[in-house]
Parts: structure tokens; C-alpha cells; sequence
């Protein structure tokens, strides 16, 4: 069998701007999801994988179907969120978050944790774990928040394939601090060959669909996290979030985010390095 040639995308690089640019606005007027503001790069190097599944050439052809088929528009969307996280795919950044938690949850009467954007169900029982260690979740709210509804659902009926566990173990032990680390498995339930979080640990988690573009503040948090979507964000927008984030977080809560404040950041005069050289701030101000 001969080598299969892979899709080319034919675009000139100017039409596919003006492609990129009408795709994004029609996801906004037609399903109310806006990524105008987001990152070209990831935004065409996202997009271009989509144009290869599905054997299209051109964003115009592709923007024909999202018109059309809410299931080509549910790809996209797909495509553009944040990825789905596995438990523990991130030692270093569960290592961050605990340090995270510790410095700004113990002391409070109770505190509060949002994880904006979150990438769904595994992200955020890595954390509820994270917190059970410490013996801070039972007395913690997590409120996860997704972009649309269809992550939702997903992320409120999701369960694990038993197998998966033993890979989860490994990941556990790198991002753990103990000398001894707990088995994963004692924080899931287990029925057949699939594997649930614990109802004690679930309880302390709130989902909910909240549009980072457009949504206002809604609580005061005593930590913030969003590592994974601010880096598809344009300045525009990374700085109208974390203004959000700003204006959610109580004071002396903990931002986590995905890389340093910049030189020029307003903000940044109200917060100091949680650790050095790390992108955890706490607020002072």
C-alpha cells in the first residue's frame, strides 16, 4: 500500500486570517462562544488539527459545517477548550498547589478554591485529593467552572476505567510529599471495572458552566487556578480576566496562573511571589 500524502491546507496565510477572524465570529453569533480575543497562534495551530481529522482544506469550509451541524460546532468547540486532564499529568503543578493551599486555606474560616476553566472532571479531583491530604477539603468549597454545557455533563458523570488507577499511581507518587504516599484507589469508589471519587470528596465540589469571557465575578475565593487557558489568551483578554480573577480573589488569597506577572503588569502591584521564580501571588493588597 502506497504512503498516504497528508491534507495541506491550501489557504494563502492572509485569507486564512480573514477565515480565522469570520470563523470566531460566527461561533460568537451563532452558539455565543467568543474567541476573538483568544491567541491566533494556538488558534490556527488548534484549528489545523481539526482541519486534518476531518479532511477539509479550509477554515471557510469548515466555518460551512459549524454553520449548519451543531455536531461540526460541538468539534470545535472541543478543539479549542482546554484538553482534559488526567490525574496527576502534572506533578510539578501539583506540587505548586499544594504549597498553594496550604498558604492560603488554613488559615481561613471558610475558604473557597475556583478552578476557571477547569480542565475537566480529573483536574479537579486531583485537587480535591490534594486538599483531602492536608485535611483541608472537608471543610473547603471547589467550585470548577467549563465553558459550556456539554463539558459539564461530562465532567458531572464521569468515572474512571479501572486499569487507569494503577497509571494514576505513578504520576501520584512523583507529585507527592509524603515518604509514604497513599494508594489512589482509597479515594474512589469502585464498582466493576470503572472507578468514581469518593461522595465525600464529590460533595465538596460545585460545577458549574461560567464564560471567562464575558461572565462577571461571582464569589471571593481564597485561591484561584488558572494554569491551562490563559496561555490561548491575547493580551486583550488575559488582562480583562485577570482583572476578574482580581477583583474574585479575597485578600491575602493565592493566584495560581500558568507564568510570571510581566514587567509592566498593572496588577502586579498587588501581589508578591508566593515562591521565587514560580507564577503563585498572593494578594497584599
Amino acid at each position: 500500500m502506497g504512503n498516504v500524502t497528508p491534507m495541506r491546507h491550501e489557504a494563502a496565510p492572509e485569507v486564512e486570517e480573514l477565515e480565522l477572524d469570520l470563523l470566531a465570529e460566527a461561533l460568537f453569533q451563532r452558539y455565543g462562544y467568543d474567541f476573538r480575543g483568544h491567541e491566533r497562534t494556538a488558534l490556527r495551530r488548534k484549528l489545523r488539527a481539526l482541519l486534518q481529522q476531518r479532511s477539509l482544506r479550509t477554515l471557510s469550509a469548515l466555518q460551512g459545517q459549524v454553520l449548519h451541524d451543531p455536531r461540526a460546532a460541538s468539534a470545535v468547540l472541543r478543539a479549542l477548550h482546554v484538553p482534559s486532564a488526567t490525574m496527576f499529568d502534572d506533578p510539578e503543578e501539583a506540587r505548586l498547589l499544594r504549597q498553594a493551599s496550604t498558604a492560603c486555606l488554613s488559615g481561613a474560616a471558610l475558604p473557597k478554591v475556583w478552578l476557571a476553566d477547569c480542565a475537566g472532571a480529573e483536574q479537579a479531583w486531583t485537587l480535591a485529593v490534594l486538599l483531602a491530604e492536608q485535611g483541608l477539603l472537608a471543610r473547603t468549597e471547589l467550585h470548577c467552572t467549563v465553558a459550556s454545557d456539554e463539558l459539564l455533563a461530562e465532567a458531572q458523570d464521569h468515572t474512571i476505567p479501572l486499569e487507569r488507577l494503577a497509571e494514576y499511581q505513578a504520576s501520584y507518587d512523583r507529585a507527592s510529599a509524603a515518604i509514604d504516599s497513599t494508594r489512589l484507589a482509597d479515594y474512589f469508589h469502585i464498582t466493576g471495572q470503572r472507578a468514581v471519587l469518593l461522595p465525600q470528596l464529590r460533595s465538596r465540589i460545585t460545577w458549574a458552566q461560567y464564560n471567562l469571557v464575558t461572565d462577571a465575578s461571582f464569589n471571593e475565593f481564597n485561591l484561584i487556578v488558572c494554569r491551562r487557558a490563559l496561555p490561548d489568551f491575547g493580551p486583550l483578554l488575559r488582562q480583562r480576566v485577570l482583572q476578574l480573577f482580581h477583583a474574585s480573589l479575597a485578600p491575602f488569597g493565592v493566584l495560581a496562573l500558568d507564568r510570571q506577572f510581566d514587567e509592566n503588569e498593572a496588577l502586579a502591584a498587588f501581589y508578591r511571589p508566593l515562591l521565587p521564580m514560580q507564577p503563585l501571588y498572593k494578594r497584599v493588597a
